[in-house]
């Protein structure tokens, strides 16, 4: 554990977007410098802020261990690179990784997830590899039809997976998914759900702090909106909780996770996918909670005592603001969303807006859930980016 901090602590950010920028402001608070290491050749929202940013391939091993040589520690936005390389860039800088490479191995991809959380007693969706037509067939009788087909690596915002209907819409999914070429790809059962939800926790050799469990709102696989805590019971959102926390601890993970479950129309409780890093189901914590998500990520991985994830209102939701144009980012009809009293509205500083891209994010907090979330979608509806 440290109980200092000198000014010249440099933590080095693998990725350099929104969830990095986020993470980096709370490392500025604190009076820690940034690096970032980008893997993008457009402008990204963190090198605007820093000095010390590098463009590169996560795959050149010499730029990534230059980089490591420069910082005191280096920590992840994304799960676009390997376990390998991210074992030798320690290994060869000796500057530590968190979470570990041997953390991240455990979850790198979406099988090596589902048999890891499943080895530790954890209930998952059902899910099998599959690499062939046959394969689909069965895993569609098994299990019914439709079915998710998905890329174990590299899936995000919807990207990376396909419902299929039929083996048609499975061949051509399995093709487009990139199967035909060698990836990996996961069949996974549908389940009869009544909510999402999330949970985060944050950990190292201090302890470890558990968020509440809150709910996600999803259209065409990406989250549109998180109400903490979850409108379900109370033993669900323990139940999560405790979830969250035994699979932080099957990976021995040091920094912050997210944790997504189903909960089922039986009652259940099912670990669906995992982040090492902050997550998007945990942004309204930036203002709903005592410390952040981003600010437990920079105390997790500098091995500084974690702050409380008590919330500081009863209720907080939160509303994914998504592109809705192809052009220069420019927010449009923000005025009722800054000047609402406990609502914070975060643009991320991305330079492009894109349809369906995250841009920002609204976040409300207050004393009754369904007054505060029915307030925010309103005073949102007509922001444009």
């Amino acid at each position: 554990m440290s109980d200092s901090i000198p000014s010249a602590t440099r933590v080095g950010f693998l990725g350099a977007g929104q969830l990095a920028r986020m993470s980096a402001i709370e490392a500025f608070r604190l009076g820690m410098q940034v690096s970032v290491f980008s893997d993008r050749t457009e402008n990204e929202p963190v090198q605007f802020m820093t000095p010390y940013s590098v463009s590169g391939s996560y795959d050149d091993l010499d730029d990534m261990i230059s980089f490591a040589k420069q910082c005191d520690v280096i920590t992840l936005e994304n799960e676009f690179i390997s376990s390998e390389i991210l074992r030798e860039v320690r290994d060869k800088s000796g500057t530590p990784i968190y979470p570990s490479p041997e953390s991240f191995a455990l979850i790198e991809n979406k099988l090596i997830e589902k048999q890891t959380f499943e080895n530790a007693g954890i209930p998952v969706t059902p899910y099998r590899l599959v690499s062939s037509e046959d394969e689909m067939a069965g895993f569609g009788e098994d299990y019914g039809w439709p079915y998710l087909l998905k890329s174990s690596k590299g899936g995000y915002d919807g990207y990376g997976n396909e419902t299929v209907n039929n083996m048609e819409e499975a061949v051509k999914a399995y093709e487009s998914l990139g199967g035909d070429k060698g990836r990996d790809i996961l069949a996974e059962a549908f389940v009869d759900f009544t909510h999402e939800l999330a949970v985060q926790v944050a950990r190292n050799e201090t302890g470890h702090v558990v968020y509440p469990c809150c709910e996600t709102v999803q259209e065409n696989h990406i989250c549109v909106a998180v109400r903490s805590p979850a409108p379900v019971s109370e033993d669900i959102q323990v139940k999560a909780q405790e979830l969250a926390v035994r699979a932080a601890e099957a990976i021995d993970g040091k920094g912050i996770f997210a944790f997504e479950f189903f909960l089922t129309t039986g009652g259940e409780v099912l670990l669906n996918e995992s982040a090492p890093r902050p997550h998007n189901s945990g942004h309204y914590t930036i203002e709903g909670c005592s410390s952040s998500q981003f600010e437990n990520h920079i105390r997790a991985v500098m091995g500084l005592p974690l702050g409380s994830a008590e919330m500081t209102k009863p209720a907080a939701v939160m509303i994914n603001l998504l592109g809705t144009h192809n052009r220069d980012a420019v927010a449009e009809n923000i005025e009722d969303a800054i000047s609402a009293p406990f609502g914070h509205l975060h643009v991320y500083g991305k330079v492009q807006s894109k349809v369906g891209r995250k841009m920002a994010h609204y976040t409300l907090i207050g004393d009754d859930q369904d007054e505060i979330y029915d307030k925010a979608r309103r005073i949102t509806t007509d922001i444009q980016i």
